[in-house]
């Protein structure tokens, strides 16, 4: 509370108040000290407090979910070659069971501890499903195995509606699908540009998917994952038709026909679920990894046994991410979304040193590159801090926005 007693001492001194008014301020304050004390003993706590967990302890429980999780594959790879085929089936049978069964009597007082031994539970699932198919000498078609555990995801999402279980089965049944094609499509002309078609339309899907979202740790891991694939792609499209000595034609039309379900129809109807929150920028996405392959400048050179195709980014390559980067900002003005309207500023600051880097450092001297280098810092840093806080100032009473602020 403002000490108001030292004003009130002065404004009685200078012939402001009278004692009369003074005790009068003083009688009305502390009844309204009194009254908002009693309002908070009575107001019920926030949700991290009724869980009775902030944040030290969720990192916490994060981090001692990974060490878990590393400590015991460290011990089974130690001893994998000292045991018999018996003891490694029982071993792994034990270690998924254990974890789910420790979540399951933990659940009902301990649900933060809960969450991260079913989690990493989950993530044994994975392993249990790769070693058992070592033990039995099962026929090799890994992409199955990605399957089976996105499944057991799945089946952990339906379960027990936590967000790590949804997080789990949100990237492992992508990651599925661009097994099984890449699988399919393997030592064939242009599986790249696919791969990186497909990691930019599901990036920006749950970029813009979860907007708003409630599940804060969903947002923020898939935010993070989709921030990084988004860029990786990027440079996968770029690389173009390249063919490597030894490679085949294209990829057969039915497996391009079932690539492109995987980029364009599946995502479009995830999209529809999000009430219309990601289907423009999928759409934007669509054509954005459709147009991308071709803005290269493509030669040829060739070896003793054999040639290989070369490819560099072209200007308007540069100009459709910038354009895309744009296209995001404004998506997230639209939408209240400041962490996208902060990603897309970061992803147009970074096209632009790109640029100047590919295409025009080269062409000065190395002194003018680095001056031309430190204005661009400057200046351009400047300019986009200035134009990030007035759209953050424009947006910042929506709901939406304050959300995902906290």
């Amino acid at each position: 509370m403002t000490d108001y007693e030292s004003l009130l001492s002065r404004w009685q001194s200078a012939g402001v108040l009278d004692a009369e008014t003074t005790a009068r301020i003083r009688s009305w304050e502390s009844a309204q000290g009194a009254i908002r004390t009693t309002t908070r003993k009575a107001e019920p706590q926030s949700g991290a407090q009724v869980a009775g967990i902030a944040w030290q302890g969720r990192v916490a429980l994060i981090l001692g979910g990974i060490l878990l999780a590393s400590g015991i594959v460290l011990f089974v790879s130690a001893h994998w070659d000292q045991l018999g085929p018996g003891m490694r089936y029982l071993l792994v049978m034990a270690m998924v069971t254990i974890f789910h069964l420790s979540g399951a009597v933990a659940r009902e007082k301990y649900k933060a501890t809960s969450t991260v031994l079913h989690a990493v539970g989950t993530i044994a699932t994975g392993a249990a499903i790769a070693l058992v198919g070592q033990i039995f000498n099962i026929q090799e078609h890994w992409p199955a195995a990605i399957l089976m555990w996105a499944i057991a995801a799945m089946l952990g999402w339906m379960l027990l509606r936590d967000q790590a279980q949804q997080t789990l089965a949100l990237l492992l049944f992508p990651s599925w699908l661009i097994c099984e094609w890449s699988y399919a499509a393997e030592n064939h002309i242009g599986v790249e540009i696919y791969i990186g078609r497909f990691l930019f339309v599901w990036a920006i899907l749950y970029l813009t998917f979860f907007i708003g979202t409630e599940r804060r740790v969903v947002r923020g891991i898939l935010f993070t994952v989709s921030a990084l694939a988004a860029v990786t792609s990027t440079f996968l499209l770029l690389d173009g038709w390249r063919s490597w000595y030894g490679m085949q034609p294209y990829p057969p039309f039915h497996t391009r026909f079932w690539g492109w379900v995987d980029i364009v129809a599946i995502p479009i109807l995830f999209s529809l679920f999000g009430l219309r929150k990601s289907t423009a920028p999928v759409l934007a996405a669509i054509g954005f990894v459709i147009a991308m392959p071709w803005c290269t400048r493509m030669w040829m050179e060739r070896y003793a046994h054999g040639s290989w195709t070369r490819t560099e980014p072209s200007l308007a390559a540069h100009a459709l991410v910038a354009a895309f980067c744009i296209f995001l900002i404004w998506w997230g003005v639209r939408e209240a979304s400041r962490g996208l309207v902060n990603l897309g500023i970061v992803f147009f600051g970074a096209t632009v040193a790109w640029f100047y880097f590919s295409d025009l450092f080269d062409k000065m001297g190395r002194s003018l590159g680095l001056i031309g280098l430190g204005v661009l810092f400057i200046a351009g840093g400047w300019a986009l801090e200035k134009t990030r806080r007035g759209l953050l100032a424009h947006m910042i009473q929506s709901p939406a926005a304050l959300e995902e602020a906290r």
